[in-house]
């Protein structure tokens, strides 16, 4: 009892500490994405791009291998729904199928676009996948890699419900 009673009472005091501790630096990525500053002509009086809450999810690099989202490298593909973010098995276009997208038929709410980022080169999506996403009520989006991160992030800081399924960006084929 004693012991639950000392977690109780230190958990606060460790968050608090541990949201006040400055982040451990992590390597630049090898690309950063582009930065959307340059679009904006009011950019050094009205600051919206900076100003993302800290539980959204936001890519900041990529490399030939993964990923940079909120600071934090990841290897190989990815899946986001919203702001979630986990590992995506598929390694290379062919990979991706109805089956490796079946999380959106259970997803509520269903996001209104899937983006899915092909790697370094934009691919066709097969007819059969097509449909599979259509009947889950999104869109699809098929792009680059890079593209498709950067859409993700201008989407998902609109407040939009948006999903991305991304290859690494050194997939070619």
């Amino acid at each position: 009892m004693a012991v639950r009673q000392r977690a109780v009472t230190t958990l606060p005091n460790l968050i608090r500490n541990l949201r006040n501790e400055q982040p451990f630096k992590l390597k630049p990525p090898h690309n950063p994405l582009p930065s959307l500053r340059r679009a904006f002509s009011l950019y050094d009086q009205i600051n919206l791009i900076d100003n993302v809450p800290e539980d959204q999810l936001r890519f900041q690099g990529f490399n030939d291998t993964g990923f940079t989202v909120n600071g934090v490298e990841y290897e190989g593909s990815l899946l986001c729904v919203g702001n979630l973010i986990m590992s995506w098995k598929p390694q290379k276009f062919s990979e991706i199928t109805a089956d490796s997208l079946s999380l959106f038929q259970i997803v509520r709410p269903i996001p209104e676009i899937l983006i899915v980022g092909c790697g370094r080169n934009i691919q066709h999506v097969d007819p059969e996948l097509r449909r599979f996403i259509r009947s889950t009520g999104m869109k699809l989006e098929a792009v680059d890699s890079r593209n498709a991160a950067s859409t993700y992030n201008i989407l998902n800081e609109e407040g939009r419900i948006v999903a991305a399924a991304l290859l690494p960006y050194g997939v070619s084929s």
